[in-house]
């Protein structure tokens, strides 16, 4: 872990801290960000210092007690006094562990998917709005009204710094798990721009669904999502050539693949499926094991990978598990039985905007011998995605037939 890995580590509690002394999350969240950017510049000229967590603390305080003087007809002259006075340079007694607080808060159900994205990689992550706004490809000006418009509604839903009730922990436990596979997902195959992979979102999504483990030792799920992730991430270094283009999971070299993942992964699921009742996660994790775990991709076990996608579908169903389901059955029963399946999500408004489903037929059409339509399918799924790397994949597998 590098040294800055670790002070991201640190955002919950100094956020945690600031939050239960002085109250307003919004103020209290930008506070943090001026910490960090003033202990980026700072940190590698004049050293690091001895407590980093309470040189966060003093210096986000001070940036509170500054933005509260400039808003006097809001604060009492004597509430920016108290924040005035710094912290003590030993540890905070108030302070614990805030991750899963701030997933929840980050999490709560009046934010949009995006914003909430947005706002767990900037208050839990630590990352900046201009690190946010890179890797999703927008302007920094476009992120930063995302995250304010995100802590205004949070504002105004009147969510405390509190765990929401027992009731309603396991629902926002599902979004935060869901949050945490976006960011993956995001990191992994990026949806627009010059580069597949954004590894520094895989590795935070990773970072966080590990705290979520541990903060939740029990839940099946929770183990469930970190194992997908390091089996799925143990797959990157093989996944792109030097040149920066796909490799697809058949061509891989898996001599590249990191096996420590992927022990770690296995033994996660193995004992979450063992364990309890089982879910989603669980089983993405398990048909990622299968692969993982074929020395070869002629030594996948398909049958037990169709097997796991038939429980999926009717755990969770959707149709992207429909789509990968076709291509376990192409492998199993044949191409002809999987074209089939596709017919009936052709009509599904979430594919049809999709580079996916035209994708995944020209493979079974290639694979079925039908060479000038296989060809004019993946032609026109490349029209469809905006990421430069899968569309010059799509295209290259288009030149290959002719």
């Amino acid at each position: 872990m590098t040294g800055w890995q670790a002070v991201r580590r640190l955002v919950p509690e100094v956020l945690g801290v600031l939050v239960r002394r002085y109250g307003p999350f919004d103020a209290c969240e930008d506070a943090v960000q001026e910490a960090l950017a003033a202990a980026a510049a700072q940190w590698p000229v004049a050293g690091w210092p001895e407590n980093p967590r309470a040189w966060l603390v003093t210096v986000a305080s001070r940036r509170l007690a500054d933005q509260v003087r400039s808003d006097a007809a809001r604060r009492r002259r004597e509430e920016a006094d108290a924040l005035r006075t710094p912290p003590p340079a030993g540890g905070e007694a108030e302070a614990g562990d805030d991750t899963l607080t701030l997933l929840f808060l980050c999490c709560h159900p009046a934010l949009t998917p995006s914003s909430q994205v947005a706002l767990t990689l900037r208050a839990v992550g630590g990352l900046s709005t201009a690190e946010i706004a890179r890797a999703f490809l927008v302007p920094e000006a476009t992120m930063a009204q995302r995250i304010s418009r995100a802590k205004h509604r949070i504002k105004a839903a009147g969510a405390g710094f509190e765990l929401p009730p027992p009731a309603e922990q396991a629902a926002r436990l599902g979004v935060v798990l869901h949050v945490v596979y976006l960011v993956f997902n995001e990191g992994y195959t990026a949806t627009s721009g010059a580069r597949l992979v954004r590894a520094e979102l895989t590795a935070e999504a990773i970072r966080l669904a590990r705290e979520l483990h541990r903060l939740v030792p029990g839940d099946g799920e929770v183990a469930g999502l970190l194992a997908l992730l390091l089996l799925t991430d143990a797959r990157r270094p093989a996944r792109t050539a030097p040149d920066g283009s796909l490799v697809p999971l058949s061509e891989q070299d898996r001599t590249l693949w990191d096996t420590g993942a992927i022990a770690e992964g296995v033994a996660l699921v193995t004992g979450a499926l063992s364990s309890g009742p089982i879910g989603p996660y669980q089983l993405q994790a398990a048909i990622a094991a299968v692969h993982d775990e074929a020395p070869t991709a002629g030594a996948t076990d398909w049958r037990q990978i169709l097997a796991l996608y038939t429980v999926l579908e009717r755990v969770a169903p959707n149709p992207a598990v429909t789509l990968n389901r076709a291509v376990a059955v192409a492998e199993v029963h044949g191409p002809a039985a999987a074209l089939a399946l596709l017919d009936a999500l052709s009509a599904d408004e979430r594919l049809s905007a999709s580079h996916h489903l035209l994708s995944v037929r020209a493979h079974l059409l290639e694979l079925a011998g039908d060479h000038e339509a296989a060809r004019a399918g993946y032609r026109a799924a490349a029209r469809r995605t905006t990421s430069e790397p899968e569309r010059r994949h799509l295209l290259t597998r288009a030149a290959r037939l002719g």
